[in-house]
This record gives structure tokens, C-alpha cells and sequence, in this order.
């Protein structure tokens, strides 16, 4: 024991009745020895007496006896605990205390008093002693005897109900704290009863019956009690109240909740579900969330003097929760209107910005709501309810809506404790609606440019039946950098086209578009899928030096397509031909009409804008019914890693189950795609077709003026075959100036293609190198009109070159003329 503890038994009461006297000199030497010296440490008078002190206890407090007589001078007395040696050498544990002894002839002498502690870790006390103790202690202390009754309590257990202690004598728990589920405790102490284990730190908690019904918590310990032979004869037990340590708890508990469970999503209605779930039943009995409509579509709050106004103002509910089944029929339901009349306070919480609570609600006074659908409206005193909190939910300054808690029964009401912590959950949950608020407004902007972006629906055409999917990696705007399109061509021919630009979200799709507009600008030129490409490639190595930003800089999207990849496909649905090239993509899988997958040896150039050598184009032929599978890479993806090998064979085994084309198209990207992929994902699919015999005419045509008027009356009878007589005028029209225009300006064979489809081509293949340009001729010239009248009588015309030469075609619509 350190000297601070001594000095602390120092101060504490003696008890003299059981302890040995004996006498010392000034010297610390024995001089008197009493019989209840000799029965504490067995030597006799004889032995004892001339004896120093320090040789009657162990080495260690035999060194602090110069100390004791220094403090016993200075003081007049001393008390500690010593470690005092018996005759046969055994440790004895004593108290012990040293007075001075004045005599009467002037001398000085030193009365010690030893007592035993034997195993107590402290003094023996007596029981008045102890019930001094027990009777002043602020902690409510009680004991029940085998049965479980009362057989004594201190005063500082009647604070927790019950009456004074002679009124509990001989009653059970369940008698004197009928609200404390006294099942709970008196199982607790049968425990200890049987086992003899402590229970410390026992939390109970119930309400006093009172009105109104109060909640209360409670820590109790219980301990065994024992007579000498071990047996059981009671149950000791402490009470601590610790309500208001409960309740702040409760509070941070709700917090916390609050913290994990709002705003888990970026949906309005579900976000303010979340604040009504938390709310109720920890916080209210009943917990009701109104969003004004412009948050719920994403706007700003109209600004206005609502506090001036004298109309309803309308909110929808978004959120309720009640603790009880039996509000349901008079509840609003989420998503339906909710008027609150001027002047009632949660009309002034909207125009204030200020909460409001009343602990005691007018049970006759209506709902502050007009007209509910059901046309039902209740008093409070109706429905139970009786203390009322309303918070406004507010964000950076604006007002969103409203929470509403209600207390029902018997329930305590509101205090500023629990306005307090509404408000702190409502700010949480303010946040999480504003962001969501906002969110959706971002949401929809980023929709309407995806919807912009990408072909809301593939144009119809007869080359090919195609479907497509697309799969974005961001979940929030549903926008990312992969595309796709499909674009008719001259000659019933179709360009398939796949791309994708590096990362995700809005600056990705903004670069997509630039992308794809290209693409469409020069597949109207009808250049060969290379050439295509190249000239793309030029225009993404262009851009980005013009901005003169590093590739991937927010905001630049011409510098958001470096890098990017590309897939031109080209197929001729007359002889089944397939040209194709790819700028750093995927090569397109094929599925044959037996079933069986291949993949096209297709040589990978570069991506676009980062220069390398020229792209290189692959023709081959496709047999009716083939599918052609374009992707973006995210489809052979696996999380992050990305093996073609492992990727085609995956794709392989998914591309094997066939089925119609729009549910084969989305089953192949179900089977090999998460819902949440790592990477954007896009799948183009096109069935191929081949158009008829019938429905195409060819004639070769000597380079010869007089076969210009046999070239229209062959073309005139092949309309008439196909029952369109009524385009015969404009196609002799046509075929007249083409034809005329291939003998008058190319050399070698010409040929003469008409074609029908959903329009009507007319196609003349000549060996110039050469194309025609429109003229406007002036008044007075007596040619250059040939072209200006094909354009202005055919839907479009164009020119497009061939190994061959050049072919110079016209288009006249079939709409009218389904023939």
C-alpha cells in the first residue's frame, strides 16, 4: 500500500473491540505485552518484552519503523496496515494504530493496537457501521431473501417508485414496481440464486404508469448472499438510474441509423421513405414526408411570398410510416396530393423555415389538411394523436418540404430534446433529398442528350434485320462513351457501324456524338470502310491539336476522342458482299446459318488520332441469314482484365444460342455482363438478307449515243414488270441524262442497274474516274441541265466509286407506289 493510502486509513475510524494492545518506549522497544498480543502472534511476555518492534513484522515494514516513530511525534498517532511476523514465522496482516501514552510522572511511552484482517480485503465493520453506510449512499440498494421478498431496502430506492422501505417488507418485485417487468428481474436474481454468479451491469428498462406513460432504464447488479456454510439466503441488489444516459444513447442511435439508412439512393421517393422509417417507431408513432412537386421533378422551388399567401399550399407526399396498423385507411397515400390550409403551422414551418412542437394537441381540432381523396378527415382526438413536431426540410438555404412526428396513446409527449434530434435527422436527410433533388435533374438533361445521341430506332431497310443493346458502366446518368448505328447506303447497301470513346458519363457522350455525326457526314461520300477511317482519323488528330489540350481534358471533347475505336462494316444485300475495317476495335463475330461462331481475320489499325500505319479492309462474302455480331470491347471484358482469347470463347458459347434476333441480342449481353459492368458495353447484331432475283436488273451497254433510247425503253418495260408505270416518265428521264452522261464523258462498258427496294434505283456504272458536279446554268446556255433536273425529280442522287470506275445513282421513292 502506497503512503497516500495509510495516510487515507490514517483517517478512517478504528474499531478498538477486538484489537491486542501493547506498550513501546520512545525507542520503538516492546515494554508491555498483553494476553491478546500473545494470542495474535503466539509469543509470550517473556520473549516479547525488550524486544524491538521492527523484529516482530516482515523485513520490508521492518525498515519503515524509523519512519512510523517520526510520523507518530509529528502527528501524535499513526494508523496503517503492517505485516506483522508469528513465533512460528508465518505473515499475520494487521491494522494497526500507534498513539501516544503520556504518564503521569512526565515520561512518554507509545500505545500500539494490532488488529487482524485475516482474508477480509478490508476492515470487519459492524452493522451499525454498515447501514450508516448504506442508508446515505445515493445508489438504491436492497435485499430479498430465498422467495424473492423484501427483507430490507435503503431510502435511496424509494426515488425509484415502490413507496418507503416498510411497505416493501415481504412483497415480491412484481408488487412494489408493476411497470418494470418484474418477470425480467426476478429471473435474474433465481439466476444468482442458483448459480451464485454476479450479475453486474444488468440494463432494464419500463415505464412508471403514470400519465403519461413514461419510459425509465435502470442498471442493476445482483449478488448472492451466504451464511457461514455457503448456503444461499438471499439476493443483494443495486439500482442506478441512468434514463437520461438511455435516452442519449437512443439518440445516437437514431443518428447513426439515420447516417447508414438515408440516402442510400439518388430516388426521391425512396430517400424520403428512408427518413419516415427511421423516424418511426424510435422518434413518433407516426412520421409523415411532403415534397413540394418542383423538388420531385428535379426544379428548384419556385420563390414567392407563401407567407403572404392565403391559399392551400400543395406538396405530395413522399414518405409516411406509422407504428400501428391503425392509421392506415386515414393516411395519405405516397404519391398523392397534399394541401395544407393557410395560417395551420405546417403552412407557417414552409413560409418560416422554422420548426415548430406542441406538446399538448386540441384533440378536437380537425387535420390542418383540406379534402383527403378518401374526403375522410379525422380530429386528432380520433385518430390519437396528442404532441406533434413539424421540421423543415431545408438545404442550402431552401425549403423542400416537410417531416411531420406524431406521438400517439399514452405515449409522453415531445420535448426540446426530441425537436432537437429532428432536426438534426431531418438536415441529414435535407441533404440527401437536394442531392437527389438535383441528381434527377441532371439525370434528365443527361437522358434527353443520350436520347439525342443514340437512334432512338434503327432506320427500316431490307439489307438486313438488326437489333441492338446497349449497357452503360455509369448507373447514375446512364451515359457512357460506346455507340452504335446502322446507315443506308446507295444501292440498297447498309454501313454497321460500332464505336467507343475512353471513359464514362457526360464528357464521353458528348464525344460519342461529335464521333458519330462524323461517321454519318462521310458514309454519305460512300467511300470504301478504309478510306472511311482514315478520313476520320484525320478529323480526331485535328481537333484535338486545334484545342491544344491534352487528350482526356474534362470539357474538350475533341480531345476525348483520342484514343477512340471504331468498326465500319459495309454489306450489299444484292451479292451478299461484306467490306470492313476497324480503327483499334474488336473484330465482329459471325454466326453462320448452321449455327457455328467465327471470328473475321480482320487486320487491327490504330485508334483514332494517335497515328500509325493505314487501315486495311477485308471483303468477304456472306451467305443469307448470317448474324453479325458487333461489340465493344466491355463485352470480352471480366471486371477490370480484358483477354480476347478468354473473351471470344465466352462470347462463343453465348452467341450459340440462337432465338429471335431482339431476345438472342440481349440474352448474349445478360449472359456475359453484370448488371453493373466495369466497362461501357454495346452489341449491334444484323441478320443478313439478299434481295431477290426480281428485284434486281442489270444490262451491260455498249458506249454508244444510239443506245440511249434503247436503255430507257428497257428500263421502261422493266417498270412496267414491277408495276410501276406510274415512275416511268422521271426513270426514262433519268436513265437518259445518266446514260449520256457516261458516253459523252468515261470510256468502256457501261452498265445499267435498277434496283427495287423500299425506293427505286437507278445506278450507271461507267470507267471515268471522274465525278459529275451539278450545274446552274444561266438562261441563255443550251445544256448543263441534265443533273440539276435528276436532283430535282429523284429523292437524292449521288456518285460513288468502284474498282471499276464510278456509279452514279438516283433514288426515287416507293412510298406512294408499293406496286
Amino acid at each position: 500500500m502506497g503512503a497516500d493510502e495509510e495516510y487515507g486509513v490514517a483517517r478512517q475510524r478504528f474499531d478498538v473491540a477486538d484489537a491486542a494492545p501493547l506498550l513501546l518506549d520512545p525507542q520503538g522497544v516492546v515494554t508491555g505485552w498483553t494476553s491478546g498480543a500473545r494470542r495474535l502472534l503466539a509469543y509470550p511476555a517473556s520473549e516479547a518484552v525488550g524486544r524491538k518492534l521492527a523484529d516482530l513484522l516482515v523485513a520490508e515494514d521492518a525498515q519503515r519503523v524509523p519512519d512510523l516513530v517520526e510520523r507518530c511525534r509529528a502527528d501524535g498517532c499513526w494508523t496503517g496496515l503492517l505485516t506483522a511476523c508469528r513465533r512460528d514465522g508465518q505473515p499475520v496482516k494487521v491494522v494497526a494504530r500507534i498513539a501516544s501514552a503520556e504518564e503521569t510522572h512526565g515520561g512518554s511511552r507509545w500505545l500500539m493496537l494490532l488488529s487482524e484482517l485475516g482474508d477480509a480485503p478490508g476492515w470487519d465493520m459492524s452493522r451499525t457501521v454498515l447501514e450508516q453506510m448504506t442508508a446515505g449512499a445515493p445508489v438504491g440498494i436492497a435485499i430479498v431473501d430465498t422467495d424473492l421478498r423484501f427483507v430490507w431496502s435503503n431510502a435511496a430506492l424509494e426515488q425509484f417508485g415502490g413507496g418507503p422501505a416498510a411497505r416493501r417488507l415481504g412483497l415480491r418485485f412484481a408488487g412494489v414496481q408493476p411497470g418494470m417487468n418484474a418477470q425480467a428481474v426476478e429471473a435474474q436474481m433465481r439466476h444468482v440464486l442458483e448459480t451464485g454468479e454476479a450479475v453486474i451491469g444488468y440494463e432494464h428498462v419500463g415505464h412508471v404508469r403514470s400519465a403519461p406513460l413514461r419510459e425509465t432504464a435502470h442498471m442493476l447488479s445482483f449478488t448472492r448472499l451466504e451464511d457461514d456454510r455457503g448456503h444461499p439466503i438471499g439476493v443483494y441488489y443495486t439500482v442506478v438510474d441512468m434514463t437520461e444516459r438511455h435516452r442519449a444513447r437512443q439518440r445516437l442511435a437514431l443518428l447513426d441509423r439515420a447516417g447508414q439508412s438515408i440516402g442510400r439512393s439518388l430516388d426521391l421517393t425512396r430517400t424520403a421513405q428512408e427518413l419516415a422509417d427511421v423516424a418511426a417507431p424510435g422518434l413518433a408513432d407516426f412520421v409523415t414526408v411532403d415534397l413540394l412537386e418542383s423538388v420531385l421533378r428535379g426544379a428548384e422551388p419556385a420563390p414567392g411570398p407563401l407567407a403572404e399567401s392565403q391559399e392551400p399550399v400543395e406538396l405530395r407526399r413522399a414518405g409516411y410510416r406509422s407504428a400501428q396498423d391503425d392509421l392506415r385507411e386515414a393516411v395519405i397515400a405516397i404519391g398523392e396530393v397534399v394541401a395544407f390550409r393557410a395560417g395551420t403551422p405546417p403552412f407557417r414551418c414552409l413560409a418560416t423555415g422554422r420548426s415548430w412542437r406542441e406538446e399538448r394537441l386540441d384533440p378536437l381540432i380537425r387535420d390542418w389538411t383540406t379534402d383527403t381523396p378518401s374526403g375522410r378527415r379525422a380530429t386528432f382526438g380520433e385518430l390519437g394523436l396528442h404532441s406533434v413536431m413539424a421540421v423543415p426540410i431545408r438545404s442550402r438555404g431552401t425549403t423542400l418540404g416537410i417531416t411531420t412526428f406524431y406521438r400517439r396513446h399514452q405515449r409522453e409527449p415531445f420535448d426540446e430534446e426530441d425537436l432537437r434530434l429532428a432536426e438534426d435527422v431531418v438536415a441529414r436527410a435535407a441533404v440527401c433529398v437536394d442531392n437527389a433533388r438535383r441528381y434527377t435533374r441532371e439525370r434528365d438533361a443527361a437522358l434527353v442528350l443520350q436520347r439525342s445521341l443514340l437512334p432512338h430506332r434503327l432506320p427500316e431497310q431490307d439489307a438486313v434485320e438488326v437489333a441492338a443493346c446497349y449497357r452503360p458502366a455509369d448507373e447514375l446518368t446512364g451515359l457512357g462513351g460506346d455507340w452504335y448505328d446502322l446507315i443506308p447506303l446507295s444501292g440498297a447497301r447498309v454501313a454497321l457501324v460500332v464505336g467507343e470513346v475512353p471513359g464514362h458519363g457526360i464528357d464521353a457522350a458528348a464525344a460519342m456524338g461529335q464521333l458519330r455525326t462524323a461517321v454519318r457526314t462521310l458514309a454519305a461520300l460512300d467511300l470504301p470502310p478504309e478510306e472511311v477511317l482514315a478520313h476520320l482519323d484525320d478529323l480526331v488528330a485535328r481537333s484535338a491539336r486545334e484545342e491544344g489540350a491534352e487528350p482526356g481534358t474534362v470539357g474538350a471533347a475533341g480531345t476525348q476522342c483520342v484514343g477512340s475505336g471504331c468498326l465500319y462494316v459495309v454489306y450489299d444485300p444484292v451479292d451478299g458482299g461484306c467490306a470492313m475495317a476497324t480503327a483499334g476495335h474488336p473484330a465482329p463475330a459471325v454466326v453462320l446459318p448452321d449455327g457455328s461462331v467465327v471470328f473475321v481475320d480482320l487486320p487491327q489499325g490504330p485508334p483514332l488520332g494517335v497515328g500509325g500505319p493505314p487501315f486495311e479492309a477485308v471483303a468477304l462474302s456472306l451467305a443469307e441469314g448470317s448474324t453479325l455480331a458487333l461489340h465493344t470491347d466491355g463485352l470480352l471484358a471480366r471486371g477490370e482484365t480484358w483477354a480476347v482469347d478468354a473473351g471470344r470463347e465466352r462470347l462463343r458459347r453465348a452467341l450459340e444460342r440462337a432465338g429471335p434476333l431482339e431476345s438472342y441480342c440481349r440474352a448474349v449481353v445478360d449472359a456475359l455482363v453484370p448488371a453493373r459492368p466495369y466497362d461501357d458495353v454495346a452489341l449491334l447484331m444484323a441478320r443478313t438478307k439478299r434481295l431477290g432475283a426480281e428485284q434486281v436488273a442489270a444490262w451491260e451497254l455498249p458506249s454508244d449515243p444510239a443506245v440511249v433510247a434503247d436503255a430507257r425503253r428497257t428500263a421502261t418495260r422493266q417498270l412496267a414488270h414491277w408495276g410501276l408505270d406510274e415512275l416511268a416518265f422521271t426513270t426514262e428521264l433519268v436513265v437518259s441524262e445518266l446514260v449520256t452522261n457516261a458516253i459523252r464523258y468515261a470510256t468502256g462498258t457501261i452498265r445499267l442497274r435498277l434496283i427495287r427496294e423500299r425506293a427505286l434505283m437507278c445506278e450507271v456504272l461507267d470507267g471515268g474516274a471522274t465525278a459529275p458536279h451539278l450545274r446552274h446554268p444561266r438562261t441563255t446556255d443550251e445544256g448543263g441541265r441534265g443533273l440539276l433536273l435528276v436532283s430535282q425529280l429523284t429523292q437524292r442522287w449521288g456518285t460513288r466509286f468502284v474498282p471499276e470506275g464510278k456509279i452514279i445513282w438516283a433514288e426515287q421513292s416507293l412510298t406512294d407506289f408499293p406496286g
